[in-house]
């Protein structure tokens, strides 16, 4: 797990919300002083706040570990007989 990447990814997901660091604190109910350490890489978010995170952000916990966002294909493979 890149901490730097996971950090990018967060911001990016604020930013693509019109959120600041203080509005999307207040949100989470934690400080904006915690999100600047995530969007930064200085640290992660705690279990319970990857999931409000992801919640928050309509994405998944493994999507934000890793940082980046997963697109599925569907394929005929996936497809089911009627």
């Amino acid at each position: 797990m890149n901490t730097q990447k996971t950090g990018e990814f967060i911001k990016a997901l604020r930013k693509e919300s019109n959120l600041t660091q203080a509005e999307l604190a207040e949100k989470l109910s934690c400080t904006d002083k915690a999100i600047s350490r995530w969007e930064t890489g200085k640290g992660l978010p705690d279990a319970d706040m990857l999931l409000s995170l992801s919640e928050q952000f309509g994405v998944s916990i493994n999507e934000i570990l890793l940082g980046e966002r997963f697109s599925f294909a569907k394929t005929s493979q996936d497809a089911v007989p009627e």
